[in-house]
């Protein structure tokens, strides 16, 4: 896909898809969201131990870098499946600002997220486990269990065969009992297709720019 750099509004860069009228994060704060989202009402909202984490749209390696520093700082053993129709080409991924922005270590960490081998998991540091899968999750069958779901797909206006109950049946299917779903999304057919697969559903705030997200837990 083609994509043109963006910076937000906290300084952190997202992509910009013409072709779909779509950014890969909010113009409001890329950094701020996904820490928000994905690492304070999602990673964050877990107890100690060791987490496995299925996230829906890799993109440009965001929450996973956010996902990889938080194992790092609270001594939490992480292992990460991460799916992905479109790899990002290597020169887009270059030009990112991320690893600056995420303290010491940052840039070798994102470095070595994005130069670990496809369809194969890598030990990125001794707390983080990273499989990045090239994969249609419309037509792939997903394995594994998962105590976490990033859902970090296109929007549902943008992308709808992602955001069906044929796919959500599917993550349900690699959850458990206590699993945590979250995304940015709060779409009322989300949240009734979630409860019939037996998700407790609640509203979190939202980060700047939105108001409310989506929480799940799996019962």
């Amino acid at each position: 896909m083609d994509t043109k750099l963006i910076i937000t509004a906290d300084g952190s860069h997202t992509l910009y898809v013409p072709g779909m009228d779509e950014h890969y994060h909010s113009h409001f704060g890329a950094l701020t969201e996904s820490q928000h989202i994905f690492i304070n009402a999602g990673l964050a909202s877990l107890g100690p131990g060791p987490v496995s984490i299925l996230e829906v749209g890799f993109g440009t390696g965001l929450n996973a870098l956010l996902s990889a520093t938080y194992a790092e700082t609270n001594k939490i053993a992480v292992s990460y499946t991460s799916l992905e129709r479109y790899p990002l080409d290597p020169s887009v991924v270059r030009q990112l600002n991320y690893g600056s922005l995420a303290g010491e270590g940052g840039e070798d960490l994102f470095n070595a997220i994005h130069e670990a081998p496809w369809n194969l998991p890598s030990r990125i540091n001794d707390w983080f486990t990273l499989e990045k899968r090239e994969s249609d999750l419309t037509t792939d069958q997903l394995t594994g269990s998962y105590d976490m779901i990033f859902f970090d797909a296109f929007g549902p206006d943008k992308q709808p065969a992602m955001w069906t109950e044929e796919v959500l049946r599917k993550i349900s299917a690699v959850t458990y009992d206590g699993s945590v779903f979250v995304t940015y999304s709060a779409k009322g057919t989300l949240k009734r297709m979630l409860r019939s697969l037996g998700f407790e559903v609640t509203h979190l705030p939202g980060p700047p720019g939105k108001r409310v997200i989506t929480r799940a837990i799996k019962r």
